[in-house]
């Protein structure tokens, strides 16, 4: 592993329990002013900017309340220079469902940020 693909591990790593512990300040920490997120619910056409981005996330806590579960199963990272992705295999719900999550990262002022996320669930047979 490279020292940029640690760097964006730990990135989505501390993401994933910055959720789990419903931070917003540390949901919100890894990312650029300018992220664009595709979720599973609306708005279809996604969501653009810190500050909306930010607004998606206390609806999620108040899930995770009522005794859903948010848990990192398998994260793969890839990391150039300037840009890397990672894509992850979650269990998300009550019950657990799986939930795939890629994001798209830029070095940003000497360090990494998310500036893309799409989330998504497999469609049931």
């Amino acid at each position: 592993m490279t020292e940029d693909e640690r760097l964006v591990t730990e990135l989505v790593e501390g993401w994933v329990s910055a959720i789990v512990a419903r931070d917003l300040e540390g949901v919100v920490a890894g990312h650029a002013s300018d992220v664009v997120m595709f979720d599973v619910p609306p708005p279809d056409d996604g969501v653009r900017g810190l500050a909306a981005y930010r607004e998606t996330w206390p609806p999620f806590f108040k899930f995770l309340e009522s005794g859903a579960v948010f848990e990192l199963d398998r994260l793969e990272v890839t990391a150039g220079a300037e840009v890397a992705y990672a894509h992850a295999l979650l269990r998300c719900g009550n019950p657990p469902n799986r939930l795939r999550v890629t994001v798209g990262l830029r070095q940003e002022d000497g360090r990494w940020v998310i500036a893309h996320e799409h989330h998504s669930f497999p469609l049931a047979d």
